[in-house]
């Protein structure tokens, strides 16, 4: 009995289909087109394989690499090139090779040319396959020589194969000197491959779909990564797409001082920026929530760019919260994240997977700094951000992220202001009093209710976090030099048992 077929051939791609609605269209031609190692045999083996699997037959039609190339390609993603796809290898024959039997009174061009598109046809005709990829374009653009000539071959192929029941697969290498783009308008779809080098790290490849008849498609750039399996795609993130119902309860950090702070707490599906200097507490802050949240049974996601984890797990240990153990026991996801390494789009799927697998209602995200080195255009870092809390929330997931300031007391600046993204913005500050720096908080915005306006003290001890009274007593604490101009001292003790966590 044979299979019944979707409409869409699935492209065995992971990320890819869900750009593309489903795969492509069947009994259509479609370009894959980009620059040598931006990932096209890969994706057209995948292609091919996951036909395979479906019981469809194959043909891998090859102009530039032989057989064993392409299995040691496929040998080396763990893929195995079975019975049910055929490679064909369209080599010139030796001949054509030997300079005393080139053809003298014809272009060997013609006899190529045509040769060639014999061929093609005669093991499709052979072989009658239902997915089909043709490799490469350029190869067929050199021997036509002529744009001409090379977009009637082209029609010629796709009126061959229009009449078969085929999804054919067409590469472009895009290494002509005079390529141009007369096959865009004879295919139904066309995906462009990209792969950019910044100035420190590792390449970044992304795709983008140009054109896709009678289908939508998630348009815009995707990024994608080629890894041990094959290529793997991380869909641009739409928070629209994402609405979920949760109910919107105030949550506690587990400090009575830090809740009156904030109007009673957090609330639930929001996002929070920590922002201060370096070293004011921005982390602490946000795992207060993190170990609030366990003590409430919920899971939580922390995604570090800016400290080793062994350092962050002594540290935080010494002040009370064991995020080793937590994470050992399976009540916290903790992730270290190097930027120069990691696309934006695949750190934000990163995160997906956290709160639709893991469901984790709490994730921190420190830091922005850290972030912001994946994506140098500031532009961009804004629309991925406002993307992905959006999507958080929507989740019911909340979210804190720290930013770093430059500078410690008096103006500071941050590298990149999001502040009107998050929906509440924490200020820490450092300032100084009777010869000690000390450190202050305070709320600054809340979209979702009341806050104080006070600005509190704070340390940090090996008992973790401690809030004292608001500082109704100075002036200019967020200039970093205050006046006392008050009655009483409201400033908390300093002990040496107490001691600097930070």
């Amino acid at each position: 009995m044979d299979r019944v077929l979707s409409s869409k051939a699935e492209t065995g791609v992971q990320g890819l289909d869900d750009v593309l609605s489903g795969g492509f269209t069947r009994r259509h031609v479609f370009l894959l087109e980009g620059s040598p190692g931006t990932g096209k045999t890969t994706i057209a083996l995948q292609f091919l394989i996951e036909g395979e699997k479906l019981g469809e037959r194959c043909l891998y039609i090859s102009l530039s690499e032989s057989d064993e190339e392409l299995r040691d390609c496929a040998q080396s993603h763990g893929m195995e090139i079975g019975d049910g796809i055929e490679i064909f290898e369209l080599v010139p024959p030796e001949s054509l090779l030997d300079a005393d039997q080139q053809q003298s009174l014809l272009y060997s061009s013609d006899l190529e040319l045509g040769e060639t598109t014999k061929l093609i046809f005669e093991a499709f005709e052979r072989l009658k396959p239902q997915r089909v990829v043709i490799d490469s374009l350029s190869e067929i653009r050199l021997l036509a020589q002529s744009s001409l000539r090379y977009r009637r071959q082209i029609l010629a192929l796709k009126h061959f194969f229009s009449r078969s029941d085929a999804t054919v697969l067409l590469l472009d290498d895009m290494t002509s000197e005079n390529f141009d783009k007369t096959v865009h308008s004879v295919v139904h779809g066309v995906i462009h491959l990209e792969q950019l080098v910044p100035d420190y790290g590792s390449e970044r490849r992304r795709l983008r779909v140009i054109k896709y008849r009678g289908q939508s498609f998630r348009g815009g750039y995707h990024d994608f990564i080629i890894k041990t399996g094959g290529v793997k795609v991380f869909p641009r993130l739409r928070a629209i797409e994402h609405r979920t119902s949760f109910e919107r309860i105030t949550l506690s950090s587990g400090l009575p001082e830090f809740d009156g702070l904030l109007g009673g707490g957090i609330e639930r599906g929001s996002s929070t920026l920590l922002i201060g200097p370096a070293g004011t507490g921005k982390s602490l802050f946000a795992l207060q929530f993190v170990n609030a949240a366990v003590q409430r049974g919920e899971k939580a996601a922390i995604f570090v760019f800016d400290e080793e984890l062994g350092l962050l797990y002594a540290r935080t240990k010494s002040m009370g919260i064991d995020l080793e153990k937590l994470h050992d026991a399976g009540l916290i996801h903790i992730e270290q994240l190097d930027a120069a390494e990691l696309s934006p789009g695949e750190f934000a799927q990163r995160v997906r997977d956290r709160v639709s697998t893991y469901d984790a209602k709490t994730v921190v995200i420190d830091s922005i700094n850290g972030y912001q080195a994946s994506m140098p255009e500031e532009n961009a870092l804004i629309l991925h951000m406002h993307e992905l809390l959006q999507y958080l929330n929507r989740q019911g997931a909340n979210t804190f992220l720290t930013v770093a300031q430059h500078g410690l007391v008096g103006d500071m600046k941050s590298p990149v202001d999001v502040t009107y993204l998050a929906d509440s913005v924490i200020l820490l500050r450092y300032f100084e009093a009777l010869g000690k720096v000390r450190r202050a908080v305070s709320v600054i915005k809340k979209r979702t209710g009341p806050h104080e306006d006070t600005i509190r003290e704070f340390k940090i001890s090996g008992k973790g976090l401690t809030l004292g009274e608001p500082l109704s007593g100075f002036q200019g604490v967020l200039r970093g030099v205050p006046n006392f101009v008050g009655e009483r001292q409201p400033l908390l003790p300093l002990t040496d048992e107490d001691g600097d966590h930070s």
